[in-house]
């Protein structure tokens, strides 16, 4: 019998914050940035987000920016630094539970994310999850260049991108009986894709809409 398809999103929902965002406030605790100018931009960048309306492909690459010079031994070194400094204060108990839930139900656990891979696949190990997808970015010659490899993890990104990861698993995996955790307005064309949709400490936008819907609601926080 196939096993059943669980999605989780990441930011804002496994976890209390976002990762991108904080990952330039971690940039800027470091003293790898200009303050005010970075946090000025991070911050807008973050606004457009939660409005739906980020140019991810700029985002991505003010993100990574700061470490284009960095090789691959580097990039490891600080992103430790970055998960004791940033993500662990937003690891969610209830999460971990969450994933545990469907682990032990014989589900097939994947995070699908709009953020870097860079960036969340170590924090993706963190909750032990059977796959991680992400937003690619390019790499030549052992360093980030700030672009984005094929299609990003956004919006209805995360559908073409998920049916294509279909396409290629050979274990049966489908959307058929399909579950999605997820806080964010952006995620509402895989939320209509699921079977079921499962909206957890939603946006303002998301809740009106999951509430119009009748989709039901949870919290990992507290």
């Amino acid at each position: 019998m196939p096993r059943r398809l669980a999605l989780f999103d990441l930011d804002n929902t496994l976890l209390a914050g976002d990762s991108d965002h904080a990952w330039g406030e971690f940039l800027i605790a470091h003293k790898l940035v200009e303050e005010d100018s970075h946090r000025q931009k991070n911050d807008g960048f973050y606004q457009d987000y939660l409005k739906g309306e980020l140019d991810i492909h700029a985002y991505v690459a003010f993100t990574l920016s700061p470490i284009f010079s960095c090789s691959s031994e580097q990039r490891i070194a600080l992103h430790k630094i970055f998960m004791e400094h940033s993500i662990r204060p937003l690891l969610l108990g209830k999460a971990f539970d969450l994933v545990e839930e469907h682990r032990a139900d014989g589900d097939y656990c994947l995070i699908i994310t709009a953020t870097n891979r860079f960036i969340t696949e170590p924090i993706a190990e963190l909750f032990a999850v059977d796959s991680l997808l992400a937003t690619d970015v390019e790499i030549l010659e052992d360093r980030l260049t700030g672009k984005i490899l094929g299609t990003p993890c956004y919006q209805e990104g995360k559908i073409l991108k998920l049916r294509n990861w279909l396409e290629r698993n050979e274990s049966g995996l489908s959307l058929k009986d399909s579950i999605f955790y997820t806080d964010s307005i952006n995620d509402l064309p895989l939320l209509e894709t699921v079977t079921t949709p499962i909206v957890v400490d939603p946006d303002q936008q998301l809740e009106q809409i999951s509430a119009e819907k009748g989709w039901q609601s949870l919290s990992l926080r507290g």
